[in-house]
């Protein structure tokens, strides 16, 4: 009897299956409609980012401009129908504001496009003279990203400026060389600094020759730390020549002979050098190289991007003044004055010492050589 239900049960299991099935099924079965009764619906999408980029640092009027926007909401790839730029001048800016145009319709669309990038090209010309700012904006009015425009052209020069051995000297700053473009050195600040030190012994384990009377020889170390007591060890030295007392690799330290703690008194001086340059009214450094460095008593050599503006361009700058630039060497940067008026006092005060700083003995510019 076991045996006979057993083979019964998965005949019946699967007949009830299959009118599970069947009592489910009705004609016109398939993909659910996009839209119900058929409807097509046409509105507005939107974007939640969008960048502007020449790939340029400074962007002239003439540059090819690339407008990004990214992470588009359109219902799905089928709806999308256009985006329009919507481009327009208010004031001084040139306004790009996108529109996703969308229509939802009954169309079959399996691939969703969520959230996609799309970028586009233009050229930017035959704009009024009074824009200077390109910029972007969403639907709701808010600014998402912007452009300085400038007219102008680039122009590009390697100088070789000679940096005279004087510019080590401490007491020699404030100094330069001659001319323009040239090189400043100013002394910022003096800070006392007090450093403490004491003497280890040190015993040779094996000696060279032997001396009738020997010398105590410190050796002081070549940098000290401010938040550690540096230790001094002592060694001997032969007193009557320059004989060698003891192996250099066979001196042993004894660090529980510790002399007295000592005070070195001494002075940190805070220096910055800048690169100098009289520039055209309202230019700008647009690059700037320094290949390698430079070396005291030789040549350095710097690669200079310079934008001049043109007669009817009506921005200014950046710049350090409006006919002057003063690139900072060890920070890499431009000192400007910022839209509150700070770092004016400092610039004011670095222009005076520019003009009045000693300039250094054999300095040479060497020829220019310029590419446009």
């Amino acid at each position: 009897m076991k045996r006979k239900f057993a083979a019964i049960f998965p005949v019946y299991l699967l007949s009830l299956l299959m009118a599970f099935f069947a009592s489910c099924a009705q004609d016109g079965d398939g993909p659910l409609d996009v839209m119900p009764n058929g409807e097509r619906i046409e509105g507005s999408g939107y974007f939640l980012g969008a960048t502007l980029d020449s790939g340029k640092t400074l962007h002239l009027i003439s540059d090819t401009l690339y407008v990004t926007l990214s992470q588009i909401w359109s219902f799905s790839n089928c709806s999308l129908t256009s985006i329009d730029l919507n481009e327009s001048v208010i004031d001084s800016q040139f306004v790009i504001a996108p529109k996703i145009n969308i229509k939802v319709n009954t169309d079959d669309c399996p691939a969703p496009m969520y959230r996609p990038d799309t970028t586009f090209k233009m050229v930017l010309k035959d704009l009024p003279s009074q824009v200077t700012h390109v910029i972007v904006k969403n639907d709701v009015d808010s600014l998402l990203d912007s452009i300085l425009l400038r007219r102008g052209k680039l122009q590009r020069d390697t100088f070789s400026i000679f940096i005279d051995s004087a510019f080590a000297v401490h007491d020699s700053l404030p100094l330069r060389t001659k001319e323009s473009p040239s090189i400043l050195r100013v002394l910022d600040s003096i800070t006392p600094q007090k450093f403490f030190w004491r003497t280890l012994r040190a015993n040779c384990t094996m000696r060279v020759d032997m001396c009738n009377e020997v010398v105590a020889d410190t050796i002081y170390p070549k940098s000290w730390d401010v938040y550690d007591t540096a230790l001094v060890p002592v060694r001997y030295a032969c007193a009557s020549s320059d004989s060698v007392y003891c192996l250099n690799t066979k001196w042993e330290y004894d660090s529980t002979a510790l002399g007295k703690v000592n005070e070195r008194l001494d002075t940190v001086w805070h220096m910055s050098t800048y690169y100098v340059e009289n520039i055209p009214s309202c230019a700008m450094m647009n690059g700037f190289a320094n290949n390698g460095g430079f070396f005291y008593n030789s040549k350095a050599t710097f690669v200079r991007e310079l934008f001049v503006p043109d007669e009817s361009e009506s921005s200014c700058g950046p710049s350090t003044k409006k006919d002057w630039i003063a690139y900072r060497l060890e920070s890499y940067n431009v000192l400007t004055e910022s839209a509150d008026g700070e770092n004016k006092t400092q610039i004011d005060s670095l222009y005076k010492v520019w003009k009045s700083a000693t300039v250094a003995p054999d300095t040479l510019r060497a020829d220019t050589t310029e590419s446009k």
